[in-house]
């Protein structure tokens, strides 16, 4: 899930900074539980716990919400606004956390999370719903950004797989009791429960992250070097990726030839955005971190869109409750988990290449094997399976790419270039999303809302989901292409 006054020179290093460096850099033993980094780790993986269990609860509850707000024909606005939001969050959680540390981009970005769960669970309007969804991604773009710059600052090269495959491991059991717990309360409470109780969430990990990290990776990378000043320029460029991206979609979804207006403006601020934020040959897959960071957008985005469609053509095309529906992918959390944990394994470094390869060659076949339920014939545990697998590649191409961009980054880069990850990750998925949305619409997609509650399949618009699904799968192909790319750079000093 990326990059982001004038030049401070009398700005006091902050206790424990100087040791931050040695630890993140020096440091050849330990693990990620020794007692330096016990507190750290429980609390910023507590953090993603967070994160996850929002991510599977809200998704099992998405459907049944369009439906009665009447948004079923914007479903995926209620996505995209997310990752279109998080955009300029990202670049200026970057700077931010270069700056001064990321302490406060993360304290600051897990309070809009949670403010915009309470807005999404109290609307009225599928507008109000989106706008909610949209304060969700502010938040949601400051965290991820901020834990990278932690993670790059507090743990050792050889630790940072396993922290990595940590946060992995924390989505197995969201994924497995969130949608099971979403979908009952949806079914028997109503989905507004589901939005307006995470928040509830957010004050253990508040309460166990900020103090470890305040004493391990506060401040400026380098304490006694002068602060540098904001990079208005970039948080220009970020503002129009933000702007151009949700024009883009708001075109794609429209579907009338006036709508080609506002996409074309939404191109004209996207390309000078992505050029100006993302590594000089990230649209040529040129080697090393420029591959690393098209990649990472490239899985990330075939198979978020991909998956959003999930629930909904389980409850529309194949009746099963809400419940069934989102927990047809609880497995995923234990392979994604998985996947990430081989990763981290020291015998896989000399063949992290080969593991990426294989690992978007299954997402492309699970994304390509998710239609089929559309068959009637085709038992529903299938898409179970097929997805399972899909998760096993996803994790340790994820992780992959996370650990990969610290090693290519300098570490007073390690912002920087954490915003440039996550921008290639949200601009990848708001971008397919608003292909896939438009192209569902276009197919009759939005006349799937009456059958959203129906406990019998509908089967009338089976072709509005392959035509999101099948797409995808070429992405997530191309994409193992741009994995035989991702060494030949050295590592930064």
């Amino acid at each position: 899930m990326s990059a982001l006054e004038p030049r401070d020179a009398d700005v006091a290093p902050r206790p424990g900074a100087r040791a931050v460096a040695h630890v993140a850099h020096d440091d050849t033993k330990g693990s990620v539980l020794d007692p330096a980094h016990r507190a750290l780790s429980i609390g910023i993986v507590s953090v993603v716990l967070l994160i996850a269990f929002e991510a599977t609860a809200v998704g099992t509850a998405m459907p049944v919400a369009a439906r009665e707000l009447n948004g079923v024909s914007v479903y995926a606005f209620a996505f995209s606004a997310y990752f279109t939001t998080s955009l300029f969050a990202m670049v200026l959680a970057g700077q931010w956390s270069d700056r001064r540390g990321p302490l406060a981009p993360l304290t600051a970005g897990i309070s809009a999370f949670a403010a915009g769960l309470l807005l999404s669970g109290t609307a009225g309007a599928m507008w109000l719903f989106i706008l909610g969804r949209a304060v969700q991604g502010l938040g949601g773009g400051l965290v991820i950004v901020a834990l990278y710059v932690i993670v790059g600052r507090a743990y050792a090269e050889h630790l940072r797989p396993a922290i990595m495959a940590a946060f992995a491991a924390s989505w197995v059991v969201p994924s497995v009791v969130g949608p099971l717990a979403a979908g009952t309360v949806t079914e028997h409470l109503g989905w507004r429960w589901v939005f307006v109780g995470i928040p509830a969430l957010v004050v253990f990990p508040l309460a166990l992250a900020l103090p470890a990290i305040r004493r391990t990776a506060s401040g400026p990378a380098d304490p006694t070097a002068p602060v540098a000043p904001w990079d208005r320029r970039r948080i220009r460029l970020a503002l129009g990726i933000s702007a151009g991206a949700a024009l883009l979609q708001y075109g794609g979804q429209e579907l009338r030839w006036l709508s080609l207006l506002p996409a074309a403006v939404g191109v004209a601020l996207l390309v000078p955005a992505v050029r100006g934020l993302l590594p000089h040959g990230t649209w040529r897959a040129a080697r090393g971190l420029p591959s690393v960071v098209l990649l990472r957008g490239i899985a990330a985005g075939a198979f978020i869109a991909a998956e959003s469609f999930v629930p909904l053509m389980l409850v529309t095309q194949r009746g099963l409750s809400p419940t069934l529906a989102g927990f047809s992918l609880a497995a995923g959390g234990l392979t994604w988990a998985l996947g990430s944990w081989i990763q981290a394994r020291p015998w896989t470094e000399p063949y992290r290449e080969r593991l990426v390869v294989l690992g978007m060659v299954l997402v492309a076949l699970s994304i390509a094997a998710a239609p089929s339920v559309l068959i009637t014939a085709v038992p529903v545990w299938v898409l179970a399976v097929v997805w399972g697998l899909g998760c096993l590649g996803m994790g340790a191409v994820i992780a992959s790419t996370s650990v990969l961009l610290m090693k290519l980054s300098a570490p007073e880069e390690v912002g920087a270039n954490s915003a440039a990850l996550q921008i290639s990750d949200g601009l990848s998925n708001v971008l397919l999303l608003a292909a896939g949305g438009a192209a569902f619409a276009a197919l009759g997609g939005g006349a799937v809302g009456h059958a959203v509650t129906s406990s019998a399949a509908t089967g009338s618009h089976p072709a509005a989901f392959a035509v999101v699904f099948l797409p995808m799968a070429g992405v997530a192909a191309v994409g193992a292409w741009v994995a035989t790319r991702l060494h030949g750079a050295e590592a930064r000093a």
